[in-house]
Formats: structure tokens, C-alpha cells, sequence
């Protein structure tokens, strides 16, 4: 399946990349907008397999994950809008309809296949990271979306350790890999490395 997932996730970004050539903020509207749908699907499934009784061991913690994400991707969405991302009707229009179907694709991955599902949306964040990253080779001094690549690639890393904790089959924790989640990392430093292009070097930020 992640064969598949990024075959896709390639046609679809091909696609994407034409025809939003030389227009950033509009590139950006449209990418933050698909980027939610997965996190409302991910909702959707864990709610409604609370209704049946199905909780898993990790099963509240990544409803609040995965609820977070969904409104940090909101805020990147209208900073984008605040930049004119959403002024042309033809985007909307493409957008929202790409949302619709992606958002439905996710509910039945999630609940057939929530490995691959995150494995997804683990390659679309990565591809978020690396659009932003082009952009600020042209400008650098763009602090809002140095904020927003890093957010991108935090919410990769929670997609990764999301996938790590599950079941590959079904929304439970096998026992054998159990650990206390989230890892308690107070006496470590916590490194992301953020690629740097052209003139810039790679950027190393610790946080304690």
C-alpha cells in the first residue's frame, strides 16, 4: 500500500504543481485545505468507534492528537486566506471538491487500513514541508512560514509515532510493543533538522 500511496501522492502533486505554477499563496490555500481532511476523517472513525464500544488503549489520545492538528491546519488555512489564497472562485471550486472525495478516501483507509492510512498523510505533510521550503530559497525572511514548515514537519513526526503505537490491523496497541505514550523525553534534547536550500545551510533547532 505505501507503493501505492505514493504513487499517487506523485500524480497528484504533479497535477497540483502545474497548475498552480508562479502562484504561491494560492498553491499553499489549496494544500492546507486537502491537509485537514485526513485529521476530520481520522475523528470521524475514532467517534464512531467509541459509539460501538471499540476504545483502544491509545484511543483518547490520539482523538486530542489528531483533534489538534485539524485546528493547527485551520490557523495555517486562513493565514493563507489573509494572503489571498482563496481569491479566485476556481480554487475554491477545485479545492473543496478535491476535499470532499479525499475526505471520504480517508474514513474507509482509516478504518480498513490505519497503518497505510497514516502513512499517507505522513508523505502529504513531508511534501507541505518541502513546498514551503522551496518557497523561502526566494524568501527567506518569510518568518510565518518558517512557523508553518515546522509545524508541518512536527505534525510528521506525530503521524509516525501515531502509526508506531497502533495495532497494524485494527486501532489497538499490541501488547508486546506497549510503551508509556507520549515518551518522556524531559532530560533530552528533541532535534528537528530543517533543510535549507540554496544559500542556506541546514538549520538544526533543539528544544529541551
Amino acid at each position: 500500500m505505501k507503493r501505492l500511496n505514493t504513487l499517487v501522492l506523485n500524480i497528484t502533486v504533479t497535477i497540483i504543481d502545474y497548475l498552480y505554477r508562479g502562484r504561491d499563496f494560492q498553491r499553499f490555500w489549496v494544500l492546507e485545505e486537502i491537509a485537514r481532511a485526513p485529521y476530520f476523517a481520522f475523528l470521524s472513525v475514532l467517534h464512531f468507534r467509541e459509539s460501538l464500544g471499540l476504545r483502544g488503549q491509545w484511543h483518547l489520545h490520539l482523538m486530542k492528537e489528531h483533534f489538534e492538528q485539524s485546528v493547527n491546519e485551520t490557523e495555517h488555512l486562513e493565514y493563507m486566506e489573509s494572503r489571498d489564497g482563496n481569491r479566485y472562485w476556481i480554487d475554491r471550486f477545485v479545492a473543496r471538491h478535491l476535499v470532499l472525495v479525499y475526505y471520504w478516501i480517508n474514513v474507509v483507509y482509516y478504518w480498513l487500513a490505519p497503518m497505510s492510512a497514516y502513512h499517507l498523510s505522513e508523505e502529504i505533510e513531508l511534501h507541505a514541508a518541502e513546498t514551503y521550503a522551496e518557497y523561502l530559497t526566494r524568501f527567506p525572511k518569510d518568518v510565518k512560514i518558517w512557523e508553518i514548515m515546522n509545524d508541518e514537519i512536527h505534525h510528521w513526526q506525530e503521524l509516525r509515532e501515531a502509526a508506531r503505537i497502533i495495532h497494524p490491523d485494527r486501532l489497538t496497541v499490541n501488547e508486546k510493543d506497549a510503551e508509556p505514550f507520549p515518551p518522556d523525553v524531559s532530560d533530552l534534547g528533541v532535534t528537528t533538522q530543517i533543510i535549507g536550500y540554496q544559500e542556506h545551510e541546514l538549520i538544526s533547532e533543539t528544544t529541551k
